[in-house]
């Protein structure tokens, strides 16, 4: 089981429309409400391949309970920490003329120290049951900036791998409890550990120093149409799927974490991992809803992707 814990939740609200035209009226063509946070995200690719899961992550209010009814409806198992307020609300904001995507975000909820106890006595309640634990997304207001370090470190407890994908103070506090795989996009990587550098060539050395200094096992940058750059002790690879028109691109980074959990676990190699979310990670651009896939668009990309070795 891949134990997903997600700490800021959000409901995607998908709007399509034309263009943007600034202070008009600007008609929906069709809304599409979605699961959001990254760690969510990764418990829908999961239940969509068929891998089982459960997402462990704080819920508020009236849009929390929308949520929820989401990941009831995609039928993942979840353990809550209900806390004050409400959950976030992410507009994705779809411009069909020109296949652009724009995000505004909503304020959510602020967690308490004994909302993060609470979230943090789930993780140890169900961590003895995972092999894998993806924890991904942002922080609330009031959460330590080493929660998601916690739960590592719940994790290692009980011989679980771990995969952290957050950018900024959660990954520098995270990196110290040495989880197997940091995950981040490249904009993300560059501003969470100052190393700015040419996609992939340059970024593998320095990513090999980092690791070195830090004593993490595996990185893993994505950098969307320019592919998934794995590091690992052995080796570096570059996974490539063909180029996509997205429909919307939101989840697709969060479904590299997902599958890489996933087959890792399986016991595939780095290689086939790679392919697989590669794979992925396109089939999700090419949805309406948030992380949401079809496998027989997977099925038909995996043969295309690429996966060099750097």
């Amino acid at each position: 089981m891949i134990l997903t814990v997600n700490a800021n939740a959000a409901l995607d609200r998908v709007i399509f429309i034309d263009r943007i035209k600034p202070t008009t009226v600007m008609r929906a063509s069709r809304v599409v409400d979605s699961v959001g946070g990254k760690g969510l995200d990764a418990s829908v690719v999961l239940q969509t391949i068929g891998a089982p899961n459960l997402a462990i992550s704080f819920m508020a209010g009236p849009t929390g309970q929308v949520l929820t009814s989401l990941l009831d409806r995609y039928g993942i198992p979840h353990d809550l920490v209900w806390v004050d307020g409400d959950t976030r609300v992410a507009n994705v904001i779809v411009e069909t003329e020109f296949n652009r995507h724009s995000h505004i975000m909503t304020t959510g909820y602020c967690v308490t120290p004994d909302d993060c106890r609470r979230f943090l006595e789930k993780v140890e309640t169900h961590a003895p049951k995972a092999k894998w634990m993806i924890l991904a997304g942002s922080l609330p207001a009031g959460a330590p900036p080493d929660l998601y370090a916690e739960a590592i470190r719940i994790g290692k407890k009980h011989g679980v791998r771990c995969l952290i994908d957050s950018p900024g103070d959660p990954s520098r506090e995270a990196v110290r409890c040495q989880p197997d795989i940091l995950k981040l996009n490249q904009e993300e990587f560059a501003d969470t550990f100052h190393i700015r550098a040419r996609f992939p060539d340059e970024l593998v050395t320095l990513a090999r120093g980092l690791m070195a200094r830090l004593g993490i096992e595996n990185v893993v940058i994505t950098a969307g149409s320019g592919g998934i750059l794995a590091v690992t002790p052995q080796q570096a690879y570059l996974a490539r799927a063909p180029r996509q028109v997205a429909v919307n691109a939101a989840g697709a980074g969060d479904s590299v974490s997902a599958v890489l959990a996933y087959r890792l676990m399986q016991g595939d190699d780095w290689p086939d991992a790679l392919r697989q979310a590669a794979a992925t990670s396109a089939a999700v651009v090419l949805t309406e809803g948030t992380a949401d896939c079809r496998i027989e668009d997977i099925q038909r990309i995996l043969p295309l992707v690429e996966v060099d070795v750097l």
